[in-house]
């Protein structure tokens, strides 16, 4: 049976063509072989095409009339796709191949390929004003003389759809296409038939549920428009992004009112449906680590205490030494978080705690109070200032214990420009903390301690399965003296989070019964090549780490203590679970060393 592509083709006809799309011409699950062969088509990429729309079947036709049956069925299939790449000139033959078993088989002769002609834009009842007119048109990416696919056409009418939207006509819509195909000079004209609807200006925040437990005035002063602005889609995308971002909802869904449902020409409301999460929340986690111990932590929140997206929480931290382990962290308190705090998109945080840190260094406990504001000013990049006040008694082996008043300025800086916070392959992370300090007490010292971390994260193979990461801090502490920078302020190194392989704090000075004395400033290094394997959720990493610790305020490259190691992980769906097995190349002056260490955590080390 023959069949040509000009015999089937009408000036309008062509629009049935739209119908395919590539993401439709999925794979078949795995079969057997071809429902017919396809031959003629010399072009691999569309001979493969072809093929995926004509499909696969799991068993080869019994007889010939089956056979024949399947040839028509891949021919149906063939002349579809191949208008949708422009081909409307073609030849198609179905045929019986000869065999063990009877296979159909369609030839195919592309004949020219056509090509778009001059493109237009016919606009349904009033077209839109200059401005948004230039919009629709600029958004028309194809251009005369390339390959006419329906692909293109369709893509380009939802381009014309979107700039009008930007430009406030929130009601735009196409209808089909008119697309005339001249096989006399084989090209597509298609005109989009567009309806652009009336300039739509925005009302008010209306709650689609009116009794909840945020306060209707908190929500409305989020909006990001006035009152009677021209509508945009983003300024409704952006009043979603910052309820979402209060953590105190299961669901929002922010959306323009329907059109049927606003007087005409009336400003149209933007409706708020808040599906708000429980009011209380019970989270418990434990740690271990081979080093410093276990850890148990505990934290009661109260969600939209104050009806305005806020979280109120009370936490209690609690660790557990094992063995020889020195160093325990155990803390109670409670914390108040103020999204949207005064603006959008600034946080206050105020915290008030009790706590009390043992190390291989010092001793510290005592109560502090602390208020931060970040400002977010990017998706994932944040500001913080803020100021912390602590007393508290600090005992290290050099000063004994002296009892102090610490008052802290903080400026943090965090620019996350990486894929993925807990397992990035590409991009850049930088964090910086400049914190003025004041010393009161048995102790009085006024001084400036900084720290600056650049990461990177370098793809070396197309899927990222091979990534090399870096990662470079320096610390200082400018006005300070040891000893009389009490210890709890000092810089240490080596552990999990710092160079692995190293006791927790031994890297640096020591005192002679081996306790860590701490430094003025501080270097780390990290260099590691991580491996995933396929699909597979399996992972491993290669690593070395370098740090060290001095007692002038300029860091020292000079005396790096480096370790090498092994890690594996387990990527679940959100991150990776992590085992690292570190190394010690060196062993601290002063310090005792295992031979080895073991880190267990969730996330990259860095």
């Amino acid at each position: 049976m023959n069949r040509t592509g000009r015999s089937h083709t009408r000036p309008h006809a062509a629009a049935g063509a739209f119908a395919l799309i590539v993401s439709g011409l999925a794979a078949h699950p795995a079969a057997a072989e071809h429902k017919a062969l396809v031959q003629g088509v010399e072009n691999r990429v569309l001979r493969e095409e072809i093929e995926r729309a004509v499909g696969e079947s799991r068993q080869p036709a019994q007889t010939r009339i089956e056979a024949r049956r399947r040839a028509r069925d891949a021919q149906d299939a063939a002349e579809l796709l191949l208008r949708s790449e422009g081909f409307y000139d073609y030849a198609i033959e179905t045929d019986i191949a000869e065999g063990d078993h009877p296979q159909g088989v369609i030839r195919i002769t592309l004949g020219p390929r056509t090509h778009f002609g001059p493109i237009n834009i016919d606009w349904i009842g009033v077209p839109p004003n200059e401005e948004a007119m230039k919009g629709a048109f600029d958004s028309i990416e194809i251009r005369q003389g390339a390959s006419a696919r329906a692909e293109d056409v369709v893509e380009t009418q939802g381009r014309i759809i979107t700039a009008l939207q930007i430009h406030g006509y929130a009601d735009a819509r196409a209808e089909a296409p008119d697309v005339v195909v001249d096989h006399a000079d084989t090209s597509m004209k298609p005109t989009f038939r567009i309806d652009a609807g009336g300039l739509v200006h925005i009302g008010a925040v209306k709650l689609v549920r009116a009794k909840g437990r945020t306060a209707p005035k908190f929500i409305r002063k989020l909006a990001p428009w006035k009152v009677g602005e021209v509508y945009q889609p983003k300024s409704v995308a952006e009043l979603e992004r910052r309820l979402l971002d209060t953590g105190v909802y299961d669901s929002v869904t922010v959306s323009l009112e329907p059109k049927s449902d606003a007087a005409p020409d009336a400003l149209r409301p933007v409706l708020v449906n808040l599906a708000e999460r429980s009011k209380h929340a019970l989270d418990f986690t434990a740690g271990y680590s081979t080093n410093e111990g276990g850890d148990f932590d505990i934290r009661w929140s109260d969600f939209n205490r104050f009806h305005r997206a806020d979280t109120l929480t009370y936490f209690g931290k609690l660790s557990a030494n094992f063995g020889s382990q020195t160093a325990s962290d155990d803390r109670g308190g409670v914390e108040w978080s103020a999204p949207h705090f005064l603006s959008p998109g600034q946080t206050l945080k105020l915290t008030g705690d009790w706590f009390r840190t043992v190390t291989p260094a010092y001793t510290e406990y005592g109560p502090q109070i602390s208020a931060d504001l970040t400002r977010r000013f990017q998706t994932t990049s944040f500001f913080t200032e803020g100021t912390s006040i602590t007393s508290s008694e600090v005992k290290d082996v050099k000063t004994g214990t002296v009892r102090i008043v610490t008052v802290r300025l903080i400026g943090a800086l965090a620019l996350d420009h990486s894929d993925n916070p807990l397992d990035p392959r590409r991009g850049w992370k930088f964090e910086a903390h400049v914190t003025p300090t004041d010393i009161q007490g048995d102790v009085s010292l006024l001084y400036l301690k900084s720290q600056a971390q650049l990461s990177g994260y370098l793809p070396l193979d197309g899927k990222a399965d091979y990534v090399l990461a870096g990662r470079a801090q320096v610390g200082s502490i400018l006005g300070g003296t040891i000893p009389g920078l009490p210890a709890a302020d000092r810089f240490f190194a080596g552990g999990g989070g710092s160079v692995r392989g190293y006791a927790y704090q031994s890297i640096g000075p020591h005192y002679s019964d081996n306790t860590p004395i701490g430094g003025l400033s501080l270097t780390e290094l990290s260099l590691e090549l991580r491996r995933r394997f396929g699909a597979s959720p399996f992972g491993a990493v290669v690593f070395v780490d370098a740090g060290s610790v001095s007692s002038v305020s300029t860091p020292d490259l000079g005396n790096l203590y480096a370790s090498v190691g092994i890690g594996f992980r387990y990527h679940l769906s959100f991150a990776p679970i992590r085992a690292d097995l570190a190394f010690p190349l060196q062993r601290p002056s002063g310090a005792s060393q295992q031979p080895f260490q073991i880190y267990l955590s969730i996330g990259q080390s860095f």
